[in-house]
């Protein structure tokens, strides 16, 4: 049965000790936190200021950055848009922005800026900490000449330094080698590479004698590649065509110099690239002038050879003529063509006796057509005739026609009518005559104007290229003289809205942004260490942490305790009864009273989880404290693999509970005193093999019950429940175990424990200390446990001397 019931206790503590790696649940911990935060604010401080002093230390070993910038306006026109030619060739862009702006970072305003500025020797002063570009701002200035295969020492170092005002020492690098020579200011000195002058400028002091110089020859693809890594050119506003232009340089000067120089060679490129598509301007108008010269040339020997092979010395002249005369002659045959019908007409009336003679009126009123006949002779004879008839009619009411009278005037009218009768038919024929003459003529000026359209489209279609020609050369001529007249007076096409400032502070580095980069590291680094050492936080810091972890009441706090340092622990509550410790551990003695009634004999178990929580001082010293109360008190120490409380006492361990269990001993000659009359200790006596069978054992029990016949408290220091089963075989006979928890030492891990026991064991009376407590800085207690239990039950590690550095980290930890 006692080996069952220790085989069960053994699969407790296994269980037990496995649910401690469980995890302890989720959620934030706030007083966990903030506690962790408070302890890691001196860390987060640390961390703060060395990001701060890393924001210095940048900006001190940093060369600031300075940006110069100019604003053009570009506007743009087209040559073809200047010489009013728009259709005679492509239509132009709206926008060269983007060309523009490859033409300033192009090899051919890098040339002129090589020509105009000093950019091939770089001059530099060598410091401390940075060394000094000394653009416009050098003592001395290096003329060289580049000797053959001399372009090894292109970019590299020339070292110089002034022996005296007059002369220097030069080093530099040759094959792998560093060589030096000296000679006076002014004389050539030659190298592999190049022969040097070095010249003394204004700017040299005597004081320069105590500095170190050095300069550099830069070649054409460094200076190249420096200028386009460090100019910017962009569009600031397509719709204004405005472009900006900015350098950067670590020399503010330098940056402004060649931003205004950029400014000028872009003026200087502008003007002559207009001057050379002016030329070409020119050179195209004139070859097109001597084209179309040719052109017009043959377009009008053309013309003359058709004009004269058609013998038409003047054709518009001839054809206008030929239309007039024919509208002449159309007229003249129209007007014979009336008079022919009025002729007939006239005859008609006189054959059939249609001409009525009136009494008072006369023979052009009653006869119309007589006032538009052209023969006089002819109206002579009608008017006559008319007259013959008017006379007929008078006579008429007077005479018979039988009447001579009559007959002679009828005799009259009839010869008259013969004569007009005559002079009609000679009148008509006349007409008709002169009608077909005029038709014959008619016709033949119409066969010849019939040809004449011919002749005047094909006259026309050579005089079409003519005049096209003439008034292309009339064009070409006064686009010309317009485009000289322009030329002497060309501009670019560019306006300076802003020119290049003289830069005053940095760009970069942004000492408020390198330092608020600073600060942000070191929060964010403290702000990780606190969430570090949180998520890392896996010990008791606090009762409330206790009290949250474990459902077992907690009977008091121990303060932590550093009046002096223990190897060992020992009793104190006797040397210093007034402590804050004292107090604290008679707060428990109170406590214990509601737990067990101190009118009847109580056994009191005091364990841990592993060695090091501080149960062996909280033994001796509650012992102590309740022995203070008049109570008799006896200590049994039950570690038997352990045993330390002999060493709080200062006391031998030849014999004790083992030797007891085993009758070797009675318990009266294994009883030691202590300097508390009422306090008596048994120490645990050698180690045996079997602890836990003397535990189960009946003796155990004897020895209890005779215990109790002479002291009111037992109080036992029992084995680490998490490495052996002898406290869980303990505490199943004590009226009060009490589970000790060392803050900042104990697991929260092992608060399983405890919850363990109290829900597969029953112990309903299981209570709690927490053990070592911070009491945010009232007092302290800080003795050295022993540090044997965890990684090896028998091996306790021995207490070292803190150092200066061990304090420290103390302090912050």
């Amino acid at each position: 049965m006692a080996l069952n019931e220790e085989a069960d206790l053994e699969e407790l503590v296994r269980g037990a000790g496995g649910e401690a790696d469980e995890d302890q649940g989720g959620g934030l911990d706030l007083t966990t936190l903030v506690m962790v935060a408070r302890k890691s604010l001196p860390w987060v401080l640390l961390l703060v200021i060395l990001g701060l002093l890393s924001s210095w230390l940048f900006l001190r070993y940093t060369s600031p950055v300075y940006q110069s910038t100019s604003l053009l306006k570009i506007d743009e026109k087209t040559e073809a848009g200047v010489l009013g030619l728009e259709g005679l060739g492509k239509a132009p862009s709206t926008s060269q922005l983007s060309g523009e702006i490859e033409l300033i970072k192009s090899n051919l305003i890098y040339r002129r800026l090589r020509d105009s500025l000093d950019l091939e020797v770089n001059y530099y002063a060598e410091g401390t900490v940075l060394e000094t570009e000394l653009y416009r701002a050098a003592p001395f200035k290096v003329e060289y000449e580049v000797r053959a295969g001399g372009a090894g020492q292109f970019n590299s170092k020339f070292g110089l330094h002034f022996l005296s005002p007059q002369q220097i020492e030069l080093t530099y690098q040759e094959g792998g080698q560093e060589k030096s020579q000296k000679a006076a200011v002014g004389d050539p000195i030659e190298t592999a590479g190049f022969t040097f002058k070095i010249l003394q400028t204004p700017l040299f002091r005597p004081v320069d004698t105590d500095r170190s110089f050095y300069f550099i020859i830069r070649d054409e693809g460094f200076i190249n590649g420096y200028l386009s890594s460090n100019l910017q050119a962009q569009i600031v506003n397509p719709d204004a065509n405005t472009i900006s232009i900015a350098f950067t340089d670590h020399n503010p000067l330098k940056a402004h110099d060649i931003v205004n120089k950029v400014d000028t060679a872009y003026l200087v490129e502008k003007i002559q690239r207009k001057q050379e598509q002016s030329a070409k301007t020119l050179r195209y108008l004139a070859e097109q002038s001597e084209d179309n010269r040719q052109l017009l040339r043959q377009a009008e020997e053309q013309l003359q050879d058709y004009m004269k092979q058609n013998k038409l010395f003047d054709a518009e002249s001839e054809l206008g003529s030929l239309t007039t005369l024919l509208n002449s002659q159309e007229e003249e045959r129209q007007k014979l063509q009336e008079q022919l019908s009025l002729l007939r007409s006239l005859n008609s009336q006189i054959e059939q006796n249609r001409i009525i003679a009136v009494e008072g009126r006369s023979a052009e009123q009653s006869i119309p057509a007589l006032a538009e006949v052209k023969a006089p002779e002819l109206t002579e004879r009608i008017s006559e005739l008319y007259g013959l008839q008017l006379e007929i009619n008078r006579i008429s009411n007077s005479y018979t026609p039988a009447t001579q009278a009559i007959k002679n005037l009828q005799d009259q009218i009839a010869f008259v009518k013969r004569n007009i009768n005559q002079l009609l038919r000679q009148n008509q024929q006349l007409l008709q005559r002169q009608l077909d003459q005029m038709n014959g003529k008619a016709n033949e000026l119409q066969s010849r104007l019939a040809e004449l359209p011919e002749i005047r489209t094909q006259i026309e279609r050579l005089k079409r290229p003519r005049e096209l020609y003439e008034k292309y050369s009339m064009l070409m001529m006064d686009k010309t003289l317009e485009y000289n007249i322009a030329r002497a007076g060309i501009t670019a096409d560019f306006q300076v809205l802003s020119p290049a400032n003289l830069p005053g502070a940095p760009i970069a580095p942004v000492r408020t942004m390198v330092y608020a980069i600073g600060l942000a590291v070191g929060l964010v680094l403290g702000i990780g260490l606190i969430a570090v050492r949180y998520l890392l936080h896996n010990t008791v810091t606090n009762v409330g942490e206790l009290e949250r972890n474990t459902s077992s009441p907690v009977l008091g706090v121990i303060p932590t305790y550093d009046k002096e340092k223990m190897s060992v622990s020992k009793l104190i509550v006797d040397k210093n009864p007034k402590s804050a410790i004292s107090e604290a551990i008679r707060s428990i003695r109170t406590n214990l009273e509601f737990m067990a009634s101190s009118k009847k004999k109580r056994l009191i178990s005091i364990t841990s989880t592993v060695s090091g929580e501080g149960k062996t001082f909280v033994t001796v010293n509650l012992a102590g404290i309740i022995a203070a109360s008049d109570q008799r008190v006896v200590i049994l120490d039950l570690d038997m693999r352990k045993p330390k409380v002999n060493l709080a006492f200062e006391a031998e361990n030849t014999k004790g509970v083992s030797t007891i269990l085993i009758d070797k001993h009675s318990w009266q000659e294994c009883i030691q005193h202590t300097t508390i009359p009422t306090l008596d200790f048994i120490s645990a006596g050698p180690t045996p093999p079997n602890p836990s069978e003397l535990i189960l054992s009946s003796r155990f029990d004897d020895l209890i019950e005779h215990l109790y016949q002479f002291y009111d408290v037992i109080i036992i220091d029992t084995p680490p429940v998490g490495l052996v089963t002898d406290g869980i075989l303990i505490m199943r006979k004590a009226d009060v175990p009490i589970y000790i928890v060392r803050a900042n030492y104990s697991k929260k891990a092992f608060l399983k424990n405890i919850n363990k026991l109290v829900r597969t064991n029953g112990f309903t009376k299981i209570t709690t200390i927490l053990n070592d407590a911070k009491t945010s800085g009232m007092y302290g207690y800080g003795y050295g446990y022993g540090q044997g239990y965890g990684q090896g039950y028998y091996e306790e590690a021995q207490p070292q001397a803190a150092g200066v550095v061990e304090k420290i980290r103390k302090r912050f930890s």
